[in-house]
């Protein structure tokens, strides 16, 4: 009996984990750096809109040192915000991925990253 209550509590404590982590990583952003610049953006063919979703373009993503293409999808509208794609940046000789995110005030700076997430003067 206690072994079933134990392993009934270690597996409940390892579903949680595995919630835990990746809604972490989603809400703080992910930043990775590649030694190389990726390729340019392959074409798409964008969907007719959608009511109560915006359109977030495909994207160069790097796995396992490598850049691979992630497709579009649609994202759930957030009344409010801007959808902000993902993007890569040159920084100090490294290609710097900042993930997709929504930001509040329209000024380019996803709210994570934003000192002032609520400035009123949008551009």
């Amino acid at each position: 009996m206690k072994k079933i209550i134990l392993a009934t509590a270690v597996a409940t404590v390892l579903s949680v984990g595995a919630f835990t982590i990746p809604m972490a990583a989603q809400a703080q952003g992910i930043s990775v750096q590649i030694g190389q610049p990726p390729p340019p953006p392959r074409v798409e063919h964008v969907p007719p809109p959608r009511h109560g979703y915006v359109w977030a373009p495909g994207h160069w993503e790097a796995r396992h040192g490598r850049y691979a293409w992630t497709s579009g999808t649609w994202v759930r509208e957030r009344p409010g915000y801007a959808w902000r794609a993902p993007e890569w940046r040159e920084e100090g000789g490294h290609y710097v991925y900042r993930s997709g995110s929504w930001d509040r005030d329209h000024d380019g700076v996803p709210n994570q990253h934003d000192h002032r997430p609520d400035n009123p003067n949008r551009s």
